[in-house]
């Protein structure tokens, strides 16, 4: 059976390696200590919303979402910075489980919507994201400015 909850210090042991194929998956290099000290930071500072999803034996993804606020708006929004399910528990509706926990967030937050961003080639996430309601922004343009060389 599927669960979703919002992760504590408790589970970091499950969720560290997640983040780490995550990071891997986005061509980082391996970085447990890192991980762990960025994850459980996220949580006792209370600057990110993480969810993840289990089932009775394992740790089958996470989403971690960073509020933002909007001014044209007047609303919060929330940033969907990272999801991720592990490649054996793909096509399971994981995914989705977790979308709609990130979902149910905004609304009872009473935000704006979420924000994600997502590189063109993940064909997996750019199906499923408008499946579940999410719009692509054709009317802006992104930009990103580094203060330094990027670290991997």
């Amino acid at each position: 059976m599927l669960s979703v909850k919002q992760a504590t210090l408790e589970d970091l042991k499950a969720l560290i390696p997640l983040f780490e194929a995550y990071r891997i998956f986005y061509g980082k290099n391996s970085d447990t200590e890192g991980s762990t000290n960025f994850i459980k930071q996220r949580i006792e500072n209370n600057e990110s919303v993480i969810y993840i999803a289990k089932n009775e034996v394992a740790a089958l993804g996470f989403v971690q979402l960073y509020p933002l606020f909007s001014s044209t708006r007047l609303q919060r929004l929330w940033l969907l910075n990272d999801l991720f399910v592990s490649l054996e528990f793909r096509k399971l509706g994981v995914a989705t489980a977790l979308l709609e926990k990130a979902q149910q967030l905004s609304r009872d937050t009473k935000a704006a919507g979420l924000l994600l961003e997502t590189e063109k080639t993940n064909l997996p996430g750019n199906k499923l994201y408008p499946k579940m309601g999410f719009s692509i922004d054709e009317e802006h343009h992104y930009y990103f400015w580094e203060t330094s060389s990027p670290s991997s």
